[in-house]
């Protein structure tokens, strides 16, 4: 008769447990290889997509009518919820990935200190609860009801929604501020941008509000049935899949291999544009406000840009740029950034926006392809082709050449 009753497969039921379980099937992959290559990343997203499934059990079960055919199970003791673990793996898994030659330190196992707290408690309610008479006729002890269902629980979910409110703030500015560093370090950032850890991003932010909102309905308003509260679960499982997939077979460990801490690059002041406005390829500057060195390195740099034109090499980056002209890291960021007024991914472009448009003035879209002047000017993508050209000249390459007659 029982297993008549468990597992019911319906239309609550099915999608959770099919998602869940592709998601940890994504997870022992990563886990597996992070064991093998010894790789970080893999073990940080192993872990966040394990909890995330470990998270969806409960619904899971409940809708496949476990609670009603398993009267006295004792499984509310041991779903323990690993939120406390998971806002710190999100925070780490970004940081390895963007911090290059990352190393995970005996310090930094303190994030994960309530998490260890909060599952040893668990664990105490459990061998509590076990002792008391009568415990096996009942699904949920005395300290279950009573002391965490009451008080505990309550002020765990605030903390962990707390926490993850801090850790997602962190992480994103880490995020912002890789994506800043490899701006004034390489001419083409298309593969260096990471979009898919913003999506990453993007996701668990939404599943936190969306999650945060749900509650607040839930605690203020309207108790929330299970089939209302199931669409967040869904949406987690689908969060999963998608993670699972990207995660595994997107290759992030070139990145380690980047370096930022080679000497220093100069920190552009704040009064820099972040965006030209005018249609014109030359930078405006402000010469009379540069030192004479200023002026003479930044003729120079004019110069040997004129003749050796190295904003053709598509892979071109400030440390190889800098020695060319023999010049240090700093010198080279400081006189693009004080005598042009951009950063190094702005400057380089222009140069490639302006070559461009030489090319198509001269007719050279006669025997290439848009996409094919493009990459013999420096570009490496369509996408990043398409939003410099915009972005220094107002409009999109096809309206350029339309201009052109």
């Amino acid at each position: 008769m029982i297993f008549l009753q468990f597992p019911s497969f319906n239309i609550h039921s099915t999608p959770l447990f099919v998602l869940a379980i592709q998601g940890l099937v994504f997870s022992i992959l990563l886990l597996f290889r992070f064991f093998k290559k010894r790789n970080l990343t893999d073990l940080f997203l192993g872990l966040i997509l394990l909890i995330t499934c470990w998270h969806q059990t409960t619904y899971t079960i409940g809708f496949m009518a476990w609670y009603d055919t398993f009267r006295n199970t004792k499984i509310n003791y041991f779903l323990i919820s690993q939120s406390l673990a998971l806002a710190p793996l999100l925070y780490f898994y970004v940081k390895s990935i963007t911090e290059p030659h990352f190393q995970f330190r005996k310090k930094d196992f303190y994030h994960f200190i309530p998490a260890l707290i909060f599952t040893c408690y668990k664990l105490f309610l459990y061998f509590y609860d076990a002792a008391q008479p009568g415990f096996a006729d009942t699904q949920n002890g005395y300290l279950l009801i009573n002391l965490d269902w009451k008080y505990v629980g309550p002020f765990t979910h605030i903390l962990s929604n707390f926490q993850m409110l801090l850790y997602l703030a962190f992480t994103l500015q880490i995020f912002y501020k890789y994506r800043a560093k490899i701006r004034h370090m390489f001419s083409n950032v298309f593969r260096l941008e990471l979009n898919w850890v913003r999506n990453f991003l993007i996701i668990y932010t939404f599943l936190f509000i969306y999650g945060l909102f749900q509650t607040i309905i839930d605690v203020a308003i309207t108790n929330l049935s299970w089939t209302q509260e199931w669409w967040y679960f869904f949406f987690s499982s689908l969060a999963i899949i998608y993670i699972g997939i990207i995660g595994y077979f997107t290759d992030t460990s070139q990145l380690n291999r980047l370096d930022f801490e080679q000497g220093k690059v100069f920190k552009a002041p704040a009064f820099l544009p972040k965006k030209a406005a005018s249609t014109e390829a030359s930078p405006i500057t402000q010469e009379s406000k540069l030192s004479p060195e200023l002026l003479i390195q930044k003729q120079k740099l004019e110069s040997y840009f004129e003749s050796k034109k190295p904003y053709l090499n598509p892979d071109l980056n400030l440390i190889d740029l800098a020695k060319s002209l023999q010049m240090t890291r700093a010198q080279l960021s400081e006189l693009i950034n004080l005598g042009f007024q951009q950063n190094f991914n702005d400057f380089i472009n222009q140069h490639r926006v302006a070559s461009v448009k030489e090319m198509l003035k001269a007719g050279r879209q006669e025997q290439l392809s848009l996409l094919g002047i493009a990459y013999e000017c420096g570009f490496n993508s369509k996408a990043t082709f398409n939003r410099v050209f915009k972005k220094w000249t107002g409009s999109s390459p096809t309206e350029y050449m339309k201009t052109l007659g």
